[in-house]
């Protein structure tokens, strides 16, 4: 009895691990990501508009009706000297402009939603910033910009290899890859899933005698990373798979893998036809 409750306990557990654990992950990351953002790009640019708020308040509102958080009295200002024991040399100016600043941090923590603010600019900051370099004289201005820190020493060892998977994952040309094959590589029979990138050199074909095309073979765990190979068109076998199945099959090592059908430029053979012929193959004969 003690086995089978053992037993039937670790393999319950496992299998409520293996239901719940994705989702925890998924909400793990997505909450890390949200703090990062939240940390690193909202609250500055909410302590930058606070900033902002209290230039702007007295130079559009009236003295009278300046809001409770922006009146600061002579009186006032001269109690926060005792308090704080500030020196001669500060004016009060300086005073004001501090109390005023602290004034509208703790009314800004008071209501909790203006915390959004910096969110709300900052996507729209990196939408208005999609919009200007994202037509012809944005781009070239752009380019130029990019001349420039490619040739800042550290950078240019890493921004080039930063932006080539940023636009792999979500450029204009993100995924550039136009089918999902199978090749047998590194040797025949071992068949290895491949992007099929397009046609390779030109230089290729000349020594190929043939049309040569190129595919990226992605690695495992990371599919952003591989190699890319050069073969005849004929030896790529374009399979019915999404770019996302793919990668999912990549990333899992080949745990995840969807049924596929395969064709040649031909229309023919399928994959499933390439198995149960090999299948066929190996199974000892029957002597009759």
């Amino acid at each position: 009895m003690a086995d089978s409750f053992t037993s039937d306990f670790k393999r319950f557990f496992s299998r409520g691990l293996a239901i719940l654990l994705p989702t925890a992950v998924t909400l793990w990351l997505l909450w890390q990501a949200f703090g990062f953002v939240f940390n690193n790009v909202a609250q500055p640019i909410n302590r930058a508009t606070r900033f902002a708020v209290i230039w702007v308040v007295p130079k559009v509102m009236d003295e009278d009706k300046l809001p409770e958080w922006f009146q600061v009295t002579d009186q006032r200002v001269l109690d926060t000297r005792v308090s704080r024991d500030i020196r001669p040399t500060v004016s009060d100016e300086s005073v004001r402009l501090d109390l005023r600043r602290e004034y509208l941090a703790k009314f800004w923590k008071e209501h909790p939603y203006l915390n959004l603010t910096g969110l709300f600019i900052a996507i729209m900051l990196i939408y208005l910033a999609g919009v200007l370099l994202g037509n012809i004289m944005g781009k070239s201005v752009y380019a130029r910009v990019e001349r420039f820190i490619t040739r800042i020493p550290g950078f240019k060892q890493v921004y080039p290899h930063v932006k080539q998977v940023i636009d792999m994952i979500m450029g204009d040309n993100k995924l550039a890859f136009s089918k999902v094959v199978i090749v047998e590589y590194p040797s025949a029979g071992i068949w290895t899933v491949g992007f099929l990138t397009g046609n390779s050199l030109r230089e290729i074909d000349k020594l190929a005698n043939d049309t040569v095309v190129s595919v990226f073979i992605p690695t495992s765990p990371t599919p952003f990373t591989g190699f890319t190979i050069n073969l005849p068109k004929e030896k790529v076998v374009e399979i019915a798979m999404s770019i996302e199945e793919a990668l999912r099959f990549v990333i899992t090592a080949g745990v995840l893998a969807p049924e596929v059908m395969a064709k040649n430029a031909d229309g023919d053979p399928t994959l499933a036809a390439i198995a149960d012929q090999l299948s066929t193959d190996s199974e000892p004969k029957s002597s009759s």
